[in-house]
């Protein structure tokens, strides 16, 4: 499965999302659940799914779902 389909699956899991959210277009804070509890839950969901390590820097700058496909499209090259 490719990063974008299982990063989605992770954002509908950890934010608990139905299926009227466009996780692709979503941004921190466009909806209640992602807020800064929301966005510590979904970060540690997202270390999980794909064995990575976000810095500080990291989940301070992850602001969308496709900045979150960048990060994990570049740490998995990394890896």
């Amino acid at each position: 499965m490719a990063i974008k389909d299982r990063l989605r699956d992770v954002f509908v899991e950890a934010l608990d999302l139905d299926g009227d959210v466009d996780v692709e277009n979503l941004k921190y804070r466009d909806i209640e659940a992602w807020d800064s509890v929301g966005h510590m839950a979904l970060v540690a969901a997202i270390e999980d799914e794909f064995d990575v390590q976000f810095d500080t820097d990291q989940v301070i700058d992850m602001s969308s779902f496709k900045v979150a496909v960048d990060m994990v499209t570049e740490l998995q090259g990394k890896a």
